[in-house]
C-alpha cells in the first residue's frame, strides 16, 4: 500500500483541551507495518494532561489515545506476527531505536538513544502530520513489533485499558515481587488504581485501598480489597504508619505525600505512577530519613511485559470496570474524569465514529 491512509478522529487544536472532529492521514503500510481498524480506545488522564499542555508545550492538531484495540486490516510483506482479521492493540508507544541495550531487553520505553516515540504528540518523520497521532480515531499504522496480540478470551473493549492502566500498574507490582499475604496499599482508586487492586489481589496480597472518595468504598471491596481507608486529611493515615509491605500511588496530581509514604514498613518500597501537572511532587526528606522507605517512580512497561499483562488478565479473567461512550461524548467525559466521576475507565466506541 503505497498511498497514505485516510483517517478521521478527534483532535485537540490548542491548550483549551476541547477536542474537535479532524480528518488527517496516516503513513502508508510499510513492509513491517500493520494497519489496525480501531474499534475501541480507552480514556486516560494522561490524554487530558498532555493535550492541555500540563507536561510542556504541544504541537497541534493532536489526536490523543493510547489504549487502542481493533482488528488488523492490512499487513506489510515482512509481517509474521499478525494476519488480516487478527485482534490487535497499541499501547503507549509506537517506535524506538530497537538497537540499544534497553530496547533489546524489552524496555523500549526507556530507549538509551532517546528514540522512543509515544503514541501521540511525538515527532515522527513517517507521519504525514509530523507527529504521532493516537487512538481517538478510525485507524492506526504501526510497526508490528509495537502491536499487542489480544486473546480471544477477553472482550476487545475490556482489553483496551490494559494497554496503559494495566501495564502501568502491573510492571511495578511485578518488580516488587509481591506474594501471598503481603500487605499492599493502593492510593488513588481510578482507572489505574482499580486495576492495581485486582492485580495485587490475584497474586494473593491483602490489598488496602486509600481513596478520598467515600462513594468508592463498596466498589473497592468488590474489587477484592481487604479494607478501604477514606482519606479526608493526613491524620486519617496515622493508624496505618509502617503497616504496608509495599504501596503504589496512582494519584495524578500534586498531593501531601509524606503521610502516605509513612504507611510503608521500614525498607519497603513506595512507587509513584500518577503523574501530576508539571511532573513535580514534594517529598519531605526529613520524613524520608526517619521512615527508611524507598521511594521510586515507574513509567509504563516494555512490549514483552505489555503482552504479558494482557495475556495474564485474559487468562485470569481480570477485567477493568468500564463505561462505554460515543465519540461525540469525549469532551463531557473528560470533565467527568477530572471531577473524579469515572467508574472506572471510560472507553470510546470508535467504530461508531461518523
Amino acid at each position: 500500500m503505497a498511498e497514505n491512509i485516510q483517517s478521521k478522529g478527534y483532535a485537540g487544536k490548542d491548550e483549551s483541551g476541547k477536542l474537535v472532529p479532524w480528518s488527517f492521514e496516516r503513513r502508508p503500510v510499510g513492509d513491517n507495518d500493520i494497519l489496525i481498524d480501531i474499534k475501541y480506545c480507552g480514556i486516560c488522564h494522561s490524554d487530558i494532561h498532555q493535550i492541555k499542555g500540563h507536561w510542556g508545550p504541544q504541537q497541534y492538531p493532536q489526536v490523543p489515545g493510547h489504549e487502542i484495540v481493533g482488528v488488523v486490516a492490512a499487513v506489510g510483506k515482512n509481517v509474521t506476527k499478525f494476519k488480516v482479521g487478527d485482534r490487535a492493540g497499541v499501547g503507549c508507544m509506537v517506535n524506538s531505536c530497537m538497537e540499544c541495550e534497553s530496547c533489546n531487553n524489552g524496555e523500549e520505553h526507556h530507549c538509551d538513544n532517546n528514540a522512543t516515540i509515544m503514541t501521540y504528540g511525538y515527532l515522527e518523520e513517517s507521519s504525514p502530520t509530523g507527529i504521532s497521532q493516537g487512538g481517538y480515531s478510525q485507524n492506526i499504522v504501526v510497526t508490528e513489533h509495537f502491536a499487542i496480540k489480544i486473546p480471544e478470551s477477553i472482550d476487545l473493549q475490556e482489553a483496551a485499558p490494559l494497554l496503559c492502566a494495566g501495564i502501568t500498574t502491573y510492571s511495578p507490582l511485578m518488580k516488587a515481587n509481591i506474594k501471598k499475604g503481603d500487605k499492599v496499599g493502593v492510593a488513588g482508586i481510578g482507572g489505574l488504581g482499580h486495576v492495581a487492586i485486582k492485580l495485587a489481589v490475584s497474586k494473593g496480597a491483602e490489598v488496602y485501598a486509600f481513596t478520598t472518595t467515600e462513594s468508592k468504598k463498596e466498589d473497592c471491596l468488590a474489587f477484592g480489597a481487604t479494607e478501604v481507608i477514606v482519606v479526608n486529611s493526613p491524620s486519617d493515615l496515622q493508624p496505618w504508619k509502617g503497616k504496608m509491605d509495599y504501596m503504589i500511588s496512582t494519584i495524578p496530581y500534586a498531593y501531601e505525600m509524606s503521610s502516605y509514604i509513612d504507611c510503608v514498613k521500614p525498607y519497603g518500597y513506595f512507587t509513584q505512577v500518577g503523574q501530576p501537572i508539571g511532573g513535580e511532587l514534594t517529598i519531605n526528606n526529613f520524613n524520608m530519613i526517619f521512615n527508611r522507605v524507598n521511594f521510586n517512580g515507574s513509567l509504563i512497561g516494555g512490549i514483552p511485559e505489555t503482552q504479558e499483562v494482557v495475556d495474564y488478565c485474559a487468562e485470569n479473567k481480570i477485567y477493568p470496570q468500564i463505561q462505554m461512550i460515543k465519540p461525540e461524548m469525549i469532551n463531557e467525559t473528560w470533565d467527568k474524569v477530572v471531577n473524579k466521576e469515572a467508574r472506572y475507565r471510560y472507553v470510546i466506541d470508535m467504530s461508531s465514529l461518523k
